[in-house]
Order: structure tokens, then sequence, then C-alpha cells
């Protein structure tokens, strides 16, 4: 009697062991890495966010736990329709259970809506848009490491409170740049500045002349550079050409990433102020992290998306973990309900409309005499608390939060 007790208690742990597992969809946890791999964000996301990705992994001891974890990447090429097609592929036919980065505001809105339609998950890193928080928010989906309310009220408040009340928008003519001019713009003239003009560019732009001069007629006291990475880089070399900031105009870098200045060189680049939520020499667990981080990326550094889409895939494990299903819509949730820690953003909280919540720092390229080495770039200008930092949660507009 005791040994056929035993016999069925041994075989009811095995069943439920196997019922776990089965949650799993195919027995393995796949994520696709959906970014720029070729084009003007390919090194502020690229293949960093992929070794960043597998970096989580290895951290969270997928192997050491039993789970079978694949990291899978595939370059959107900076158009929504090339970023949703792929998207449906992976979740249809490749099984893919989460997406992670995607740089490029208009792809991540077009894969935060089939996200939701499949009961996928989307953990944004690389795109800006507060709309993922907002008007577009989904049950299904969490925007971990910036926006373009968190990188507008940083960055423009600090300008304008300094003097710098007058503005001209030079702008990326996308989903991103529209969001970071509307929600920068807002906190100009709400702390009592004007914007006297503004010109949008195409995505990808060589050639900044025509822009460049139309700002520089407008005679503003700060031009705003509504747009990223390459783009951003270009504006700011042709600039110095230009003389503009000799000539009295200062640039505002409403999103700038440590691969851009570290592509401009300090004499370009010195003086100019940003927000950033990451920066690898914050701290010792930063530094250590970077320095494994380079270690793998060929020398290169990481920027706050890296650090974003690491921190990200880490939470996103814990929260399989403790459900033991992949199922997109309860792991989100889960996720939510779980505060955050990790070594590179601390701890924090994930709200309902799936803004994850942190501090934001607003930063000050060094000069060339004060940096100590190729990648020690930045110095820490103030801290922006995370109840601060981000968009209050009841003006955003969201469906998902209760009135």
């Amino acid at each position: 009697m005791i040994f056929s007790r035993l016999v069925a208690l041994a075989l009811a742990v095995a069943l439920a062991a196997v019922a776990a597992e089965a949650q799993i969809s195919d027995g393995i946890i796949k994520i696709g890495v959906l970014n720029d791999q070729s084009s003007l964000y390919a090194d502020l996301t690229g293949q960093g966010s992929v070794v960043a990705a597998r970096m989580a992994v290895e951290d969270f001891g997928a192997t050491a736990k039993g789970m079978k974890v694949e990291v899978i990447f595939a370059d959107h090429q900076n158009k929504a329709d090339v970023g949703a097609n792929i998207a449906r592929q992976w979740y249809e036919s490749d099984k893919v259970d989460v997406i992670v980065d995607t740089p490029n505001s208009a792809v991540a809105l077009a894969v935060n809506q089939i996200t939701r339609d499949k009961g996928k998950a989307f953990l944004v890193s690389g795109a800006a848009t507060s709309d993922l928080t907002g008007k577009a928010c989904s049950p299904n989906t969490i925007h971990w490491t910036y926006d373009t309310w968190a990188l507008a009220n940083g960055t423009g408040n600090a300008i304008v409170k300094t003097g710098g009340d007058t503005w001209f928008f030079l702008t990326a003519d996308y989903a991103f740049g529209h969001a970071l001019e509307r929600d920068t713009e807002a906190v100009v003239v709400k702390n009592g500045g004007k914007v006297v003009g503004k010109v949008r560019h195409p995505l990808n732009t060589s050639d900044f002349s025509s822009f460049l001069l139309q700002a520089q007629a407008s005679k503003a006291k700060i031009i705003g550079l509504a747009n990223a990475g390459g783009d951003t880089t270009n504006a700011i070399k042709q600039a110095a050409e230009f003389g503009i900031v000799k000539g009295g105009q200062n640039l505002a870098g409403l999103l700038v990433f440590l691969t851009d200045v570290h592509g401009l060189g300090l004499p370009t680049a010195q003086g100019l102020i940003f927000t950033e939520s990451f920066y690898w020499d914050m701290n010792d667990k930063t530094r250590a992290w970077g320095k494994k981080f380079a270690e793998r990326d060929r020398g290169i550094h990481p920027t706050m998306i890296h650090a974003g889409v690491y921190a990200a895939v880490l939470h996103y494990l814990k929260a399989v973990d403790a459900l033991k299903t992949d199922d997109g819509t309860k792991v989100i949730a889960k996720m939510k309900e779980t505060p955050t820690d990790d070594p590179l953003f601390g701890k924090g909280t994930i709200r309902a409309d799936g803004r994850k919540i942190h501090d934001m720092y607003l930063f000050e390229v060094k000069k060339p005499a004060e940096s100590k080495g190729p990648w020690d770039l930045y110095k820490l200008r103030a801290t922006i608390p995370a109840a601060q930092a981000f968009r209050p949660l009841d003006q955003g507009d969201c469906p998902l939060v209760k009135k």
C-alpha cells in the first residue's frame, strides 16, 4: 500500500513537471531582437542589442534553471511595413515569444499593435515615442528605457531655465521626431519660452545645409535637434561647418547616445547637454557590466538602449520563470506587478500603462582635457528623480489606466 502511494505521488510530481514545461510553447523561450542592423541607428542598437539580450540570458542562469532560451535578430530597415512583416512571421511561423528593442517609433507602433493582436510580448528599449504608453498603450507592451516626454522635460527644462527661451526645431519627419518636437515644444512654452520656427527633414539625411540655414536665419537661441543617430551627428558636424555655435546660437541634442558622442569626438561634441537613463561609468555595477559588454562588442561601450535591452530581458525571464509560461499577456502582467531590480537601473517599477519608472540623468559632454580615455565622455549635471522623470500616469490618455 505504501509503495503504491509513493509511486502515485512520484507520478503526480512528474506529470505536474511535464504540465509546467508544456506551458512554455515548444519548450523554447524565443526572443527576437528587431532593430536597425545596417543604417543610421545600427551603432546605438544593432548587434549591441543582440549581445545585451544574450548577456541577460546568461546572467539569469537560464540553462541552470532548465530553461531553453534562443535569441534571434532581424533588420527592420527603418521601414514600418518591413518591421510589421517580420513581426508577423516571427509570431505566426517562427514561434517567437517576445520582441525586444525596436528603434524607430513608426516601426515600434506597428509591432505594438501586432503584438497585442497575437497575445505576445513586446519590450521596447530603442523607440522613443511616448505614445507607446499614451494613446497607443497595450497590455502586451512595456516601454523600458526612455521616451520623448522624459527627454523633453529633462533637456528642455534645463535649457529654458538657463536662458534658452527661443527655439527652432530641426525634426526627423516621422513618428519619433514629431513626438519629440511636440513634447519638447510643450515644455518650452510651459516654461515661458517661444518656438520661432521648425523644419522637418527626411530620415537618414546627409545634407542639412538648407535646414541649418533656416535655423540660422531664425535667430533662435536654441536649435533643437529632434532626431537621432546619424541624423544628429550629421547635423552637429554641419552646424560646426556653418559656424552656428560660434555665431551665438546653441544646439540642443534632444536624443543623444554614447556612440554619437564617441563618433563626433570631444572637440566637436564638448558642452552638449542631453538626457539619458544610463551611462556605463555611473558606479561599480555599471562599470563592470560595461566592461563585460565592451569585451563582447569590439570594444564598443554600451548605450542606454543596450542597457535597456539587458534589463528588460532579465526581468522578462524572471516573470516567465515565476509563471512557468511564456504566454505574452500573462508575462507582461507579471512583469508589471513585480518590482524591478537589476544592476544597471537599480530598483524600480512598471506602471499600468507599461511605462518603466527609474531615474533619468542630465549629462554634459566633457571637454577633451577632462577625459581620461576614449569612452570617458560624460559628466553628470543633475539627477532627475524617478517620480519626476516620466509623464504623470493620468496625463497620457492610456485606455489601460483607470480614471
